[in-house]
């Protein structure tokens, strides 16, 4: 039989039938899973107290810069809009210990809304400012 999703009720039944002994092969087959498959389940259950094995909230690999770095990098942008992606580059890796590639910096910064149009804004407010 091949691979197919066994609702978590199912499975919750037959811990609960083996519980109370009730549990025999002929039930195994009209439940419609394997005794390898009802052991795993067993297994898992009393490990965890599940049935189903967690899923993870995370998907994709872990972000290279968390919320701090961001902030720094906005920081960093709005202070001086004219810098280069390597000049940012550098100065995340010796203030804030993160070496990552100009790419996601660049990422980073179209995510939080800063454009080149932006960064020209900023630019052309810091002159009159002066």
């Amino acid at each position: 039989m091949g691979y197919r999703k066994i609702s978590a009720d199912l499975k919750l039944a037959a811990i609960k039938l083996y519980e109370q002994h009730l549990l025999d092969l002929d039930i195994l087959d009209c439940v419609g899973f394997s005794e390898r498959t009802f052991w795993h389940i067993q297994k898992l259950y009393n490990e965890t107290g599940h049935v189903e094995p967690p899923t993870s909230t995370s998907h994709g690999q872990p972000r290279k810069l968390h919320f701090d770095d961001i902030t720094y990098l906005l920081a960093l942008v709005r202070q001086r809009p004219d810098w280069f992606l390597n000049k940012l580059l550098d100065l995340l890796d010796t203030n804030r210990f993160i070496a990552v590639h100009y790419t996601t910096i660049h990422r980073e910064l179209e995510q939080a809304g800063i454009s080149l149009k932006k960064l020209q804004i900023i630019a052309k407010e810091r002159d009159e400012d002066l």
